[in-house]
């Protein structure tokens, strides 16, 4: 039987198990990324681990979420981040180079590659043909050590592209009408794929756009063929020999197949507050805007701006709307200075930011309340822009330009500006931004450098076979990393710091609960569908653990999340009958008793001592994450693996 795009890499690289649906695989991983606000932590646990030097062919550190160092907190951590580069063997992109994503598909992906990183957009890279997948820090810091990164075996979807697009519509069109399709919670467990004549039209950007956000459909990964596209991107990035021809057999089998009409889609946006609330612009045409942000990693590559521009020469944005770009990295901002496209934009009234994440995670310019803010951004979670009642659309750049020039939603195809970009046959190159690693003999004698604010790991402790505890907090459906750990200027910089971070856990849902969590030293969490969505940072899980934190049930968990969960100790439990959810309050005390004999059926029974109520939870773990829970978390395991 034939095998899809991922199938190929995934045999390629397996190392462990076999690839049949939901089993866990392991796959040897060759390179990996890190970002700053969460990089500090990985390469703290990496550091535990005694390895010399990394094991992978390439891992880059990339510093592109804290680079706002209003005091000593961020510069601690990327001096810290770059002398454990000078130490371990990884490439360094200092602050400003930016953002990870970008960055890594113009300079490092390649075709074929598997790559995991601690930032749950790394997705992006399949836009090149890559496995690219978000993880927990501490799988990143185990695959920078030779081990392998362990999932359970994707299904695979298979999303064909049919037509072209019209004019005014975009890549980041196609992503929200997949979105609109499936959902948020669509894609979990799965790969997909995407295919179809209306691929070879789209630029690497484009595709790099669609996998991006894929990360929103809860998928394991997106994915596109390699192909003649690929190659004269590569070729243009000075990098054509990391060019592989890569596509799907005809007899190739999927679980779900869809299809999209380029030729009839229309321009579309997400509105407050989910990726999946879609509905088309030419719905919205009334409502004011207020702010306008173009950027992110989704939407920040050459190709955008360079539409961005065209739609904003000899124009002035709309009193009453403020504009930023943040520009995906140097060599954009360079390429856009050369062209005079910068100019364009800087005379309409653009803020030009740092080419680094900035606004998207909450890092700056934040909306005035209640304000209406379009963005080109993956995420619009409430809250995460900074302010608490901000409106926060998710547009593409040429909806996000016409708009700030009118002051209200534009719908793109009502204007006529000619929007045909023609990719560079040759990228502006400079890699100053870029430190390599040290030879093997400077690497000997590299010190690594602390600040006051990096803490220690949270301890962490093997599987109790009898748990006691209170329901500290119960949320809805969807809950989000953000609100279990938010971002912000006010919070990130405390990203190797858990004791204090621990202080804002949950305060989105509940202002109390931190200070309830320490007064009991213990409990459990109790959520509704896709918990844990969102971003792949395990200080959702860290800070939990820091709290108390001993179980989390859920009528369903995202992937990254059920395994930073484990990774940290904490055990996931789901409930065999979702209406169980109902019968359990906040203040509830549950009894859970014989759990690890009851590990081996995978599931075990709770008890509300309150009620008198039982209710079966599923464990639905693999043996390996078994073993990780009896441990005492991925950390302890891995060290004890390693003196057997």
């Amino acid at each position: 039987m034939g095998q899809t795009i991922a199938e190929k890499i995934i045999e390629k690289h397996l190392i462990s198990g076999q690839m049949i649906k939901g089993e866990e695989i392991g796959i040897r991983i060759d390179q990996t990324l890190t970002q700053d606000a969460t990089g500090t932590m990985a390469y703290l646990e990496f550091e535990t681990m005694g390895i010399p030097k990394v094991r992978t062919e390439k891992s880059v550190a990339y510093v592109d979420h804290n680079t706002l160092q209003s005091g000593f907190e961020n510069a601690d951590d990327h001096r810290y981040i770059q002398s454990v580069c000078a130490k371990y063997g990884i490439y360094y992109s200092r602050p400003g180079n930016g953002i990870c994503h970008q960055v890594h598909y113009e300079r490092f992906g390649a075709p074929g590659k598997t790559l995991i990183g601690s930032d749950s957009h790394t997705p992006t890279g399949g836009g090149i043909g890559m496995l690219a997948i978000g993880a927990g820090g501490m799988d990143v810091a185990v695959a920078m050590g030779g081990g392998a990164y362990n999932i359970p075996m994707p299904r695979m979807i298979k999303i064909n592209l049919k037509g072209s697009l019209s004019m005014g519509v975009s890549a980041k069109d196609i992503i929200l009408e997949v979105l609109r399709m499936l959902s948020v919670k669509g894609g979990v467990g799965a790969i997909v794929e995407y295919a179809g004549e209306g691929i070879k039209s789209l630029t690497i950007p484009e595709r790099a756009t669609i996998t991006n956000m894929g990360a929103e459909l809860g998928a394991t990964t997106s994915i596109f063929p390699s192909d003649e596209v690929t190659k004269a991107f590569l070729k243009a990035q000075n990098r054509e020999d990391d060019y592989i021809s890569l596509a799907s057999d005809e007899d190739a089998k999927y679980d779900e197949e869809y299809t999209v009409d380029l030729n009839k889609l229309e321009p579309l946006a997400a509105c407050p507050h989910s990726p999946d609330n879609v509905k088309p612009i030419s719905e919205l045409k009334d409502i004011k805007v207020d702010q306008v942000c173009i950027g992110s990693c989704t939407n920040s590559s050459l190709f955008d701006m360079m539409k961005v521009a065209k739609i904003l020469k000899g124009k002035t944005i709309a009193d009453g709307v403020s504009l930023s770009i943040s520009p995906g990295s140097r060599q954009v901002l360079s390429m856009l200075s050369e062209s005079g496209d910068l100019k364009d934009l800087i005379d309409a009234g653009a803020r030009i930011l740092e080419c680094a994440c900035g606004p998207c995670i909450g890092m700056g310019f934040s909306p005035s309340s209640n304000g209406v803010s379009l963005r080109t951004f993956n995420r619009n979670f409430e809250g995460r822009s900074g302010t608490k009642d901000g409106q926060i659309y998710l547009v593409s750049p040429e909806t996000a330009a016409y708009s700030a020039l009118k002051g209200y939603f534009d719908n793109p195809i009502d204007n006529d500006t000619n929007l045909d970009i023609i990719m560079p046959k040759s990228f502006t190159v400079n890699d100053s931004g870029i430190i390599p690693p040290l030879s093997d003999e400077e690497a000997k004698t590299a010190e690594i450098r602390r600040g006051p604010n990096i803490k220690e790991f949270p301890e962490t402790m093997p599987l109790e076979d009898q748990i006691e505890a209170e329901i500290l907090l119960k949320v809805e459906d969807n809950i989000t990393t953000d609100h279990i750990m938010p971002a912000g200027a006010k919070i990130l910089p405390y990203r190797s710091n858990i004791p204090y971070l621990s202080r804002y856990c949950f305060e989105v849902c509940d202002e109390t609960f931190a200070e309830r969590a320490i007064s009991k030293g213990k409990g459990f969490i109790v959520g509704g569908s896709n918990y844990g969505q969102g971003s792949s940072r395990e200080h959702a899980a860290l800070v939990p653990l820091y709290l108390g934190v001993n179980g989390v049930i859920a009528k369903s968990f995202a992937r990254i999340h059920a395994a930073n969960l484990v990774n940290a100790g904490i055990i996931p439990l789901v409930f065999d009958d979702p209406s169980d959810y109902d019968k359990l309050n906040e203040g509830d005390v549950i009894r859970l008793q014989g759990l690890k004999k009851d590990l081996n059926s995978d599931h075990t029974f709770a008890i509300n001592t309150k009620t008198g109520d039982k209710f079966k939870l599923n464990m639905e773990l693999a043996p390996r994450q078994k073993a990780i829970l009896l441990a005492g978390g991925l950390l302890k395991y891995t060290g004890g693996k390693s003196n057997e």
